[in-house]
């Protein structure tokens, strides 16, 4: 039907005559000539109807906005002074032959160039719209290119691509599951997987010895700008591997796919234990592009007649941590308001602050509600975290999470809101991850998953669980967690212990992952691997704020399609088949409470 797509006309194919099909982007009228921009995926061609082709003339007159066209026609050079060397078409145009309406349409609910001035909300609902726009074709068209790029990059290391279920059994693995009733047994759930992490560990045991996927997963979780209920992601596993091995292999995938896709040169990507990241950055997946940091400031604190830092400088589980910032004592007051607001959104109290104006007068040069209270310190503070004068220096004093959490996000806003980043792309490798956290009951929970080799052994874990490190790894970049991985027990007692430690008894380890644990007593290799998010990947690499961006067909932030309305009800005699019962709402009771 067609013989070019609209971008791909330029100088070379002068006098050639080609068939086009697509929509009409815009349409003009100029002393009786009409103009066509006619748009596909590739691009958008000018289209020139002369009313001496009565029948294309009278097609192309009563064309509209988005109307289908098939228009067969002359290439030839745009006449001196209309060239437009901004667009890739913008030497040439067709001079139309035929025109063929193929198809009419409604008027769009918004203007494909007029986007931005669109809620999202009616951009999702009418997406089909929303991905006709030049930005989203190119945003999918990257994402194919990166899916290809990373399944050449794997398939040539010797990497299988190989499908897991998605109707599985329930594991917990951080995260809620969207289960699936089933009907030929009644009161029993499947569970949409969370990852194939448990699937392509028994592949490791089956000798497959590299298998990847990039596969489908689900969590019904909270959502927020880089999360979605359903996502997609390049998942990597490996026998017979330590951690610099899977760590080499992904870096190596990483760089090659930037240079490939991008042009861009990353990098080092420097090693970085947690400890360290939370110290320095408050953050286990740290912005390296921002030169601030934590620093701490606990032992100055603790005598000082200021009870909002030396309660926390004398507490275990307290900090008190600074964060200078050169140049901010130009900050103005509503500036510092409205960053203490937005530490009030991870659990901190106030946000206290220095302004250094003069150093070298002492206290009379510095500007703070709470300089009187620290003057025998105060040197020794400005030493400590090297201010000048004109910087400002932001104190955070509480429990060691929400200090981290507060100031770790306050260094992120201030990098942007200063424009302080120092590169483009700061990759990093965070390591040596502690094996467990507390859930807030004192019990303890992987910090990752169950199934990560500590890097202690069976003994050291029972007597130590809480100071375990594991063999676990995450990729950052950008502030971003690319990908996280480890290596995986591989061995029946480890993981029983592991299980132990975490308060799973020896019945529900068997009634959860009793097919694992069996497969672990048949020669399971030593193996790990790493899992990538896709669609963050794209995020990061297209420049996209969301993720909903980068998928063609996403949900909302309450895990809603605008576009087909789902979640919706069904029917009685469905419920009925699948042997379920809806408790009535309670008065006043919201949906899906």
């Amino acid at each position: 039907m067609r013989s070019h797509y609209c971008g791909q006309l330029n100088e070379t194919q002068v006098d050639q005559t080609v068939t086009l099909c697509g929509w009409v982007h815009r349409r003009r009228d100029h002393g009786g000539v009409i103009f066509l921009d006619m748009r596909d995926r590739d691009g958008i061609a000018q289209v020139v109807v002369d009313p001496d082709t009565a029948e294309a003339f009278a097609n192309a007159d009563r064309a509209r906005g988005e109307y289908v066209l098939r228009i067969v026609g002359r290439i030839r050079l745009r006449p001196e002074g209309t060239q437009n060397p901004n667009m890739p078409t913008g030497m040439i145009e067709v001079l139309a032959k035929e025109v063929e309406v193929l198809n009419t349409a409604a008027t769009p609910p918004f203007q494909l160039d007029e986007h931005g001035k669109v809620g999202e909300e009616v951009r999702l609902k009418h997406r089909y719209i929303d991905l006709r726009r030049p930005e989203m074709i190119e945003k999918l068209r990257l994402r194919s290119r990166i899916s290809h790029s990373v399944r050449a990059f794997l398939e040539g290391q010797g990497f299988l691509d190989i499908e897991t279920p998605i109707l599985t059994r329930a594991t917990p693995e951080g995260a809620r599951d969207y289960l699936v009733p089933s009907r030929t047994h009644p009161g029993s759930f499947f569970a949409l997987p969370q990852s194939p992490q448990l699937f392509k560990q028994l592949l490791m045991v089956s000798g497959f010895d590299r298998y990847y996927q990039i596969a489908k997963c689900f969590r019904d979780e909270d959502l927020r700008a880089d999360r979605q209920p359903e996502f997609t992601q390049i998942d990597i596993e490996a026998s017979f591997v330590e951690e610099e091995d899977i760590m080499a292999i992904t870096e190596t995938m990483v760089r090659q796919l930037f240079q490939e896709v991008l042009d861009v040169e990353l990098p080092e990507f420097p090693r970085m234990p947690y400890a360290d990241a939370m110290s320095r950055f408050g953050s286990d997946k740290p912005d390296l592009r921002i030169p601030l940091e934590l620093t701490d400031v606990d032992d100055l604190m603790k005598d000082v007649d200021f009870k909002v830092f030396s309660g926390p400088a004398n507490a275990d589980e307290g900090r008190v941590a600074a964060l200078k910032v050169k140049g901010g004592a130009s900050l103005s007051r509503k500036e510092i308001d409205d960053y203490t607001r937005f530490v009030g959104i991870y659990g901190a109290r106030g946000l206290a602050w220095i302004k250094v104006n003069e150093r070298a007068k002492g206290l009379e040069g510095l500007q703070s509600p709470i300089v009187k209270f620290m003057e025998g310190v105060v040197e020794q503070l400005l030493d400590r975290v090297g201010a000048e004068d004109g910087d400002i220096i932001f104190f955070g004093a509480d429990k060691a999470r929400i200090v981290n959490e507060a100031l770790g996000a306050l260094r992120v806003r201030l990098g942007e809101d200063l424009d302080l980043y120092t590169a483009d792309w700061a990759p990093l490798w965070v390591i040596d991850f502690p094996m467990f956290e507390e859930d807030g009951s004192a019990r303890l929970q992987a910090l990752h998953h169950p199934f990560t080799a500590p890097s202690c052994d069976v003994e050291t874990l029972k007597s130590q669980p809480a100071s375990a490190l594991s063999r676990a790894y995450d990729m950052v970049l950008n502030g971003t967690e690319l990908g996280g991985g480890s290596i995986r027990i591989h061995d029946l007692s480890m993981q029983q212990s592991v299980l132990e430690v975490l308060g799973i008894g020896e019945a529900e380890a068997r009634e959860k992952f009793g097919f694992l644990l069996d497969a672990l007593q048949y020669g399971a290799p030593p193996h790990g691997g790493l899992a990538f998010g896709l669609d963050r990947l794209v995020m990061l690499m297209s420049g996209a704020k969301t993720i909903r961006e980068v998928i063609a067909f996403p949900k909302t932030q309450s895990a809603a399609c605008l576009l087909t309305e789902a979640p919706g009800e069904v029917s009685a005699e469905q419920l009925r088949e699948l042997n379920i019962r809806l408790r009535p709402k309670a008065k006043g009771e919201a949906a899906g409470e």
